[in-house]
């Protein structure tokens, strides 16, 4: 196995304990990542790149050196705290002044603690009953960035020819953006609706979800239909998510990358990102080393 360890400020030592402590003949620094070749896999050494990991502050995956960009064809992607670094929803609700009750059922959605997403959705939405949707500018221009990585992890995706499309449990009014920001290929998200300049309380899905709310089953459902437009299976997609209702498309990838996520997202991906941008899914891949 190849091991590679990454970070936004990677420690110069740290390449060379990781090499010493996995007896990796050989290692090669690119950017904020460093990959070791020819690591032995095995318990002990999982629970030493563990440690070194954590102590080292960095990210660290055992991966296979055969893993090539064009064994995948498709990557589908979360938006909030995953595309970008807020949770649009509960931006809308601060400034609303509805902040407290709204971040209070997200983090519970997002933990998995609440089964319902579209429940929860609602429940959230209905809170901003009244407020004026010129917020929705605000949080746009105020709050809303990019995360780490994103822009250079869809140029990626596009010299490897992949298809890209986001899915979000969020909203249209910034899915779309930042699909067109980032060049992606397509995006499914809800409708936060609107009436005489405020809103009213009232979410709705988009068309390519027979109008039902985007939530666990239709994030899988988005990347199943990508994956059939593009004449692959699943196992050639990559799913990119941070909270429990990305597990369901998660689960039906090839390649599952939980990104600064919650503990049951981390738990069930394939690898996890906590201290690279997400530039540092395109790492993992042996090209280019």
């Amino acid at each position: 196995m190849d091991l590679v360890i990454q970070a936004e400020n990677l420690a110069p030592d740290a390449a060379d304990a990781f090499a010493a402590a996995c007896l990796a003949p050989r290692h090669v620094r690119r950017g904020k990542a460093v990959r070791l070749f020819g690591v032995h896999e095995d318990a002990d050494t999982r629970t030493v790149v563990a440690a070194l990991a954590a102590f080292w502050k960095c990210d660290a995956a055992l991966v296979d050196p055969r893993l090539r960009l064009s064994d995948y064809r498709v990557l589908v992607s979360d938006m909030d705290s995953t595309l970008i670094t807020i949770e649009c929803i509960d931006e809308l609700a601060r400034l609303a002044g509805k902040g407290a009750a709204v971040a209070a059922i997200t983090e519970a959605a997002m933990r998995g603690e609440i089964a319902d997403y579209s429940q929860s959705l609602q429940q959230r939405v209905a809170l901003l009953a009244g407020a004026g949707a010129t917020l929705i500018d605000r949080v746009s221009s105020e709050r809303l960035r990019l995360a780490p990585g994103a822009a250079a992890l869809m140029a990626g995706a596009r010299s490897a020819g992949w298809k890209t499309l986001l899915v979000s449990g969020g909203f249209t009014a910034f899915a779309d953006g930042i699909r067109d920001d980032l060049g992606m290929d397509g995006s499914w998200a809800n409708i936060l609706v609107e009436r005489d300049g405020v809103f009213t309380g009232e979410v709705l899905g988009p068309a390519q979800n027979d109008g039902a709310i985007v939530d666990a089953a239709a994030k899988a459902r988005a990347l199943k239909e990508l994956c059939a437009a593009n004449d692959c299976a699943p196992r050639s997609a990559i799913a990119v998510g941070d909270g429990a209702n990305d597990l369901q498309m998660m689960a039906a990838a090839g390649l599952s990358i939980a990104y600064r996520a919650k503990p049951v997202v981390r738990e069930r991906a394939s690898y996890a990102l906590n201290h690279t941008g997400l530039d540092g899914i395109l790492n993992l891949f042996a090209d280019g080393w």
